[in-house]
């Protein structure tokens, strides 16, 4: 049977990939920002779906490492948009006549996206302290 965490750390990842995954295919052109969201979506649903089978066993420890690894390119990812340094590929950037204003230059980050990473971070430190107590015999 599949622990409560193990489903939650899953539920967690296709919400967080799946929503990855359409943000990157909404942006009008694919840059930087949207092929690593995209490739992050796929990674994250894979792990997903990994911890609702017995190769979850195989992970051991490092599942949780991992979600907090995502979550924190997700949440890296959206500094870098939320600051204009990176391009979100939606046409809405500084070389698009808008003359580089400072209200342009912070418009890529999504709220959205800011909280399903502080979700996964969260869920990456739960898996990761309750796998460390399940290896003690707490759990």
């Amino acid at each position: 049977m599949v622990s409560n965490t193990r489903l939650y750390g899953a539920s967690i990842a296709f919400v967080s990939g799946l929503y990855s995954l359409w943000s990157a295919s909404m942006a009008s052109r694919m840059v930087t920002s949207s092929w690593l969201m995209g490739l992050l979506g796929v990674v994250v649903i894979v792990h997903g779906a990994a911890l609702l089978t017995d190769y979850a066993e195989k992970l051991g420890g490092a599942s949780g490492p991992l979600m907090i690894v995502y979550s924190v390119l997700m949440l890296l990812n959206q500094a870098l948009l939320g600051t204009g340094v990176m391009d979100d590929g939606s046409g809405m950037g500084m070389s698009d006549g808008m003359g580089g204003s400072a209200m342009t230059a912070g418009m890529g980050w999504d709220a959205g996206m800011v909280a399903l990473a502080v979700l996964m971070l969260v869920s990456g430190v739960i898996m990761t302290n309750s796998e460390s107590t399940d290896s003690k015999g707490g759990m």
